[in-house]
């Protein structure tokens, strides 16, 4: 294995030998792991399981830099500190990244059992707290060169209780895990050469051994349900997902897989589709609902806004049209004339697949054979609707997909007791957002407004109440005089609504001003700067779907969230302002999520009696431990 750091002396000729020696070959232009490239002071490596290649540059014998690039246009997209390069060929086991480090797990001891339920995303950044398997939670306080027999070794160095340092080999990195727990609680460090950790941890196992068994149970009931198996892809699914219009990403590929294997099993499918903004989450939807109607069952797509609906059955349309697939939307906008009709379809069986709000939920809609159900951003939807879906879930197939998933959905992903797939992979040419966070001051507001219509772009300016929609309206008027200025809010009529939204879409409109009616799903590729007022009241997962409304096109996207002049903010408000600013790098739904969990916990899936466990070890521990219960539970019965 290959050690490289950012700042280290090596020659560049020195590197090229080394990764000969480990099985790479020298290409002209890297496309494939195992590969590598030179040019200049230049060196792209594609390290075996890494999602992208690696470009490594020079000044003389100095490392300067390590990033990630883009496979398509060479672009840069994330630092790195330090990476670790397998060798070519073999057994490679899935990798970690930490603060900058990509690490490549070798295992744990008989994100215990090899189960890293958060791999690739949480970083730890020096003082951050994290979890030793063996010696218990302590304090990173960076990377130390040590000697490990003969030679020196970068080392991750843990403070612990008294001040005892324990210096772990990058090589057991795969040991650590960043310290997941609870809003509030902040343990005390462990005690190294003492037997407390081993005491702590076995109660955390038991804790976890009960809650296995409940899973397990869970798991048993649903597959004891009557399932329904769809067949294997057909001609006319081949067809539709060769005429997708862009190219697919090998994140999109590999999870339309994972959900269609799903559905072709006799099992109820319960699967969490995650991926960030604009990463092609509503593709692989399209393809399952596809698959479902061919097989003359009925889909149905559940959206937290009317907007969303209505935009999400225009592409549907659209990518369907070629094909004998009868698409029905159902929300407000259309009449109740309509409304009737659509829902005689659904009981006939006339309609293939509707596409609708929470209206989708109400007593009166009946299916012919219902197949599917897709819900688009769960989090938006309230509890006696997540009552309703949950039932579902034990008789049809569900997806759900969001860029960032609640927390009881996400843990219940990572424990396994869903199934879970990830598009990581970028779309070609996206840059990532520019994020600032400020006070909400005129000079700002004029400034960003002016520069992006400068441009011939369209600005989102979003602001938390109704009553201070027509407020702002004005003000950005004022600004700037010429610009065509539009409101949109949830107690406008649903045809005003529509006839704005469309205007926007037509670039009609230069600045729209709304609530957070327009956070979910509202694809605007030339609306490339946001506003957001008040930004201090919304919640973290708000503020980055809002933030995924722009950057859809290949020009710098800018989000403002600004903050009332003179406000002093909660600690919670503080650091979700704090964790958009920190996740602003392409990608970074996933760890919002996370982050999300920390404030919020892990909603009441584990209960109370596990709440304990969890700060005594860390939630990422505690998923592996719970992860080792259920498999070794699985293995005895």
């Amino acid at each position: 294995m290959l050690t490289v750091c950012r700042g280290q002396t090596l020659s560049l000729d020195a590197m090229a030998r080394q990764l000969t020696e480990h099985g790479y070959r020298r290409v002209p232009r890297v496309s494939d792991p195992g590969e590598w490239a030179r040019r200049g002071g230049l060196l792209d490596c594609f390290p075996e399981g890494f999602d992208a290649p690696v470009r490594m540059e020079w000044d003389g014998d100095t490392l300067l830099a390590i990033r990630s690039i883009d496979l398509e246009t060479g672009r840069p997209f994330f630092d790195h500190t330090m990476v670790l390069i397998l060798p070519a060929r073999g057994l490679h086991p899935k990798r970690l990244r930490t603060a900058g480090l990509t690490i490549a797990p070798r295992g744990l001891p008989s994100v215990v059992g090899e189960t890293v339920p958060i791999e690739q995303f949480v970083d730890i950044e020096v003082g951050d707290l994290v979890v030793h398997v063996t010696h218990g939670i302590g304090r990173y306080r960076g990377l130390k060169k040590a000697k490990a027999g003969a030679r020196l070794v970068d080392h991750a160095v843990l403070e612990y209780a008294g001040g005892d340092r324990l210096y772990v080999p990058v090589d057991e990195l795969a040991l650590i895990q960043k310290y997941l727990g609870f809003e509030g609680y902040r343990p005390a460090l462990s005690t190294l050469g003492t037997a407390g950790w081993a005491r702590i941890k076995a109660r955390a196992q038991a804790g976890a051994r009960a809650v296995a068994l409940e899973l397990l149970a869970l798991q048993a009931k649903r597959a004891s349900q009557p399932g329904h198996a769809f067949p294997p892809d057909t001609d006319w699914q081949r067809e539709l997902e060769a005429a997708f219009p862009y190219r697919e990403t090998p994140g999109q590929h590999r999870a339309a897989d994972e959900v269609k294997r799903d559905m072709e099993s006799p099992q109820p499918m319960d699967r969490l589709l995650c991926g960030d903004v604009g990463y092609g989450k509503t593709e692989v939807a399209l393809r399952a609902a596809f698959k479902c109607c061919l097989d003359n069952r009925q889909a149905a797509l559940l959206c937290p806004t009317t907007i969303l609906a209505e935009q999400h059955a225009v592409t549907f349309r659209q990518r369907l049209e070629r094909f004998p697939v009868n698409v029905q939307a159902l929300s407000r906008f259309q009449t109740p004339a309509d409304q009737r009709a659509i829902l005689e379809g659904l009981k006939t069986g006339q309609v293939d697949l509707v596409i609708g709000t929470h209206r989708l939920l109400s007593p009166d809609v009946e299916f012919h054979d219902l197949g599917l159900v897709i819900i688009d951003e769960e989090q938006r939807f309230g509890v006696r609707h997540k009552e309703h879906l949950k039932r579902l879930r034990t008789v049809v197939d569900v997806l759900t997909m969001t860029a960032t998933p609640i927390p009881r959905t996400l843990s219940m992903a990572l424990m396994g007791a869903k199934g879970i797939s990830l598009i990581e992979t970028p779309p070609p040419h996206r840059l990532p957002v520019t994020t600032v966070v400020t006070e909400s001051r005129d000079a700002v507001l004029r400034e960003a407004t002016a520069r992006e219509l400068a441009r011939g772009g369209q600005v989102f300016a979003v602001t938390p109440w109704v009553r201070g929609v027509e407020a702002l309206a004005r003000r950005l008027q004022t600004f700037v005089p010429g610009a065509r200025v539009q409101v949109a809010h949830g107690r406008v009529p649903s045809r005003a609504l529509e006839r704005t939204m469309l205007a926007f879409m037509r670039r009609e409109v230069d600045v729209l001003v709304s609530t957070a009616i327009v956070e979910s799903g509202i694809d605007i590729p030339n609306a490339n700067t946001l506003l957001v007022l008040r930004a201090e009241t919304f919640g973290l997962a708000d503020l980055y779907q809002l933030r995924g409304r722009v950057g859809r096109f290949q020009r710098q996207a800018y989000a403002y969230f600004l903050t009332e002049p003179g406000t002093v903010l909660t600690q919670d408000a503080q650091r979700r302002l704090d964790a958009l600013r920190e996740f602003s790098h392409l990608g970074a739904g996933f760890r919002i999520a996370l982050e999300d969990l920390q404030l919020r916990g892990a909603g009441n899936l584990l209960g109370t009696e596990q709440h304990g466990h969890i700060c005594a070890v860390g939630f990422d521990l505690y998923c592996r431990l719970l992860k080792a219960e259920i498999a070794r539970l699985k293995g005895a019965c």
